[in-house]
Order: structure tokens, then C-alpha cells, then sequence
């Protein structure tokens, strides 16, 4: 996979990321007071991960050569930390 197709896969993996977190504000709006409450908490366990994330991506962006592959090792690290949290918040309120 080369380095464009990487930025690419990691974008559409934070957009995708982030479009689920709105849909979560979107249901806390929606809840009791005491669902929105845990909601909140839970977006905001989300919320720095998500950033950290942007910031992997404006390194990539910057990366060219053999080192993007040393980026791509922390970026898919916190990409799945990110997948894996979503799955806990999910469940929580599914």
C-alpha cells in the first residue's frame, strides 16, 4: 500500500469514526438526563483519541519516504484504540 492510499484508508477511517461520534451526541440530545450524562463521559474518552488520531494523519501528510512507515505503526495503534473504545461506548447504549 503506498503512502497516498494510506492517508486515504486512515481519513476515511476518521471520518467514519467521527460521523459516529455526532450520531452519539445526537442520541444524548435525545435522552434522559442521566443517559445523557453517561454519553457525555463516554464522548469525552472519544474525543482525544479522535484528535490524536487528526494528528497521526497531518503527520502522514508531512511523511514522505521510508519514514511514514514508522507513523504508520503509531497510527494504526491509535486507530485501534479508537475502534475498541467506540465498541465498549456501543454497547453501553445499543
Amino acid at each position: 500500500m503506498s503512502l497516498q492510499e494510506y492517508r486515504k484508508k486512515v481519513e476515511a477511517q476518521l471520518k467514519e469514526m467521527t460521523g459516529k461520534l455526532e450520531e452519539l451526541k445526537g442520541k444524548a440530545a435525545q435522552a434522559s438526563a442521566d443517559v445523557q450524562e453517561k454519553i457525555n463521559q463516554q464522548v469525552e474518552v472519544l474525543k482525544p483519541k479522535l484528535e490524536a488520531a487528526q494528528g497521526k494523519l497531518q503527520e502522514l501528510r508531512g511523511a514522505s519516504g521510508p519514514a511514514w512507515e514508522k507513523l504508520k505503526e503509531g497510527t494504526e495503534k491509535t486507530l485501534a484504540e479508537i475502534k475498541e473504545t467506540w465498541k465498549s461506548v456501543k454497547k453501553q447504549f445499543d
